[in-house]
């Protein structure tokens, strides 16, 4: 019986290594927990001819211009594992080395593009949907964009738009076959997916036959081997037709979803912010704690990756995903206990801040950490305004490429070895 529930679906992606070439699928290495609202989609690029003089009044053919791919990730209990899968892709460079049992993963924004063809480094994904329904795959996804919002009394929370290439594959094959018009059993010319005939007439999703002059839906009824279908008879007296029979044929290896990293998600109670301050290499120092002032935090980043047509691709998908101008944010909303960030405003002056969330112990010494470090910012805006019957400021920052020690680094320990390796 087929179950269609959302919360079956899965998404795998290969975390660990990045791919080696733009349209080259890697290995999955994780199962990503995310929404179940997240798809893996595919975005077609259709237009018709209703600008060409074809003798009609209304257009009468449409045009396969390939597609394109689309995934959004919504972490509504943001866990270290799936911030630093987030961050690796969106910001690019990746230093892992040993802490305690675990690593500590330094992750910044990369310097230039990764080849001629990607600016950020891609990854393979693969979403099973629902239970038994369709798995597909797809190569070269990128992070175009992507936030991390901590707001009081809730869990950290982290989202991400993804686009990719269009280069994707599906466990759902349609094939054609030439049968008589009155037979009640169909050959297929490759396995069904399924070790009994129930699993294998849920694998099967239509079959139809052009018979008539029009196509009639036909349902199977049994599968009694992996390549046999038994269908009620059309009613023919004898000729040829032809059938279409949509599928899931053998499942390839690409279909086995690796293990799902499992961690206590952050609160934001257990985040500490620091402003004003800077940082020196190995530390940050100075600054003032905001404590219980602070509202919520929300850092973003935009990448403008777009997947572009180009020549020798094959048509089918994307051949660039080259980077725009790269853009990163802060949101930040206080009490207003002091003119902190009006005072930086009026004075135009830049100031350095630190974000550390300490989750729980992986080992004796060690816990589950995420760390955001600002060393540039500067305030745009900070406009006033009335939240719970007190005053409070929403600062608009802009981060800023520091000489010496870049726009950001977030550095994330955890158990995982690496990744976009």
């Amino acid at each position: 019986m087929i179950n269609t529930r959302a919360n079956l679906n899965l998404l795998a992606v290969s975390a660990a290594l990045r791919e080696t070439a733009i349209n080259t699928p890697q290995n999955t290495s994780q199962t990503l927990l995310v929404s179940a609202d997240n798809y893996l989609d595919v975005s077609p690029r259709r237009e018709n001819n209703a600008s060409d003089a074809n003798g009609l009044e209304e257009p009468d053919i449409i045009y396969d211009n390939g597609k394109t791919a689309t995934l959004p990730l919504t972490f509504d209990k943001l866990q270290p594992n799936q911030a630093a899968f987030m961050l690796a892709y969106g910001l690019g460079s990746v230093t892992s080395a040993t802490a305690g049992t675990g690593k500590l993963h330094t992750i910044k924004p990369i310097d230039g593009d990764i080849d001629a063809e990607r600016s950020n480094p891609t990854f393979t994904g693969v979403q099973r949907r629902a239970k038994t329904v369709e798995f597909l795959r797809s190569a070269s996804m990128a992070v175009s964009s992507c936030s991390i919002t901590f707001a009081a009394d809730d869990w950290v929370k982290g989202a991400a738009s993804c686009v990719g290439t269009g280069r994707t594959e599906s466990t759902l094959t349609e094939v054609s076959i030439t049968a008589l018009d009155n037979v009640t059993s169909l050959t297929l010319p490759v396995a069904a997916a399924g070790t009994t005939a129930a699993d294998r007439l849920d694998n099967v999703h239509q079959v139809r036959a052009l018979y008539g002059g029009a196509w009639q839906w036909i349902k199977p009824t049994d599968s009694p081997t992996a390549t046999t279908l038994t269908v009620p008879s059309l009613g023919g007296a004898g000729a040829s037709v032809t059938y279409k029979v949509l599928y899931a044929q053998t499942l390839p290896a690409w279909t086995t979803m690796p293990a799902r990293i499992n961690e206590s998600p952050l609160r934001v109670s257990q985040m500490c912010l620091t402003i004003g301050g800077a940082w020196n290499g190995t530390a940050f120092v100075g600054g003032v704690g905001l404590g219980a002032s602070l509202g919520s935090f929300e850092w973003s980043l935009d990448n403008k990756i777009s997947p572009v047509f180009t020549p020798c691709a094959g048509g089918a998908y994307a051949g660039q995903m080259l980077r725009g101008k790269r853009e990163q944010k802060i949101k930040l909303s206080r009490e207003l206990r002091s003119l902190l960030l009006a005072n930086y405003m009026r004075n135009n002056e830049y100031f350095g801040l630190y974000v550390l969330c300490e989750g729980a112990l992986y080992d004796a010494t060690n816990k589950y950490t995420l760390e955001a470090i600002f060393p540039r910012l500067g305030v745009i805006s900070d406009p006033l305004k009335s939240n719970k019957d007190r005053v409070s400021e929403d600062g608009e920052l802009t981060v800023l490429q520091d000489a010496t020690y870049g726009s950001s680094i977030f550095r994330i320990k955890n158990l995982v070895s690496g990744y976009a390796a």
